[in-house]
């Protein structure tokens, strides 16, 4: 496996990038949160849009395995 996308978010974060996974709940998200992804390189702005990079999408997919073994 590859270590590039481990990345230690918050649980704030890790909400705010699954929510992106709905584009109807992007409106509700924090701007802060949204800065915070965006300079990590998960999420862009496309014309006001926030949306998922790839690299984002790798991280939430790589992610929700360790987010199941927090919870389990």
């Amino acid at each position: 496996m590859n270590d590039d996308f481990e990345l230690d978010l918050s649980p704030d974060q890790w909400a705010a990038l699954r929510s992106l996974r709905n584009p109807r709940s992007n409106g509700r998200l924090k701007a802060d949160l949204l800065e915070s992804l965006v300079a990590l390189g998960l999420v862009v702005i496309n014309d006001g849009v926030p949306t998922m990079t790839q690299t984002g999408r790798k991280v939430l997919v790589r992610g929700s395995c360790r987010l199941l073994d927090l919870v389990a």
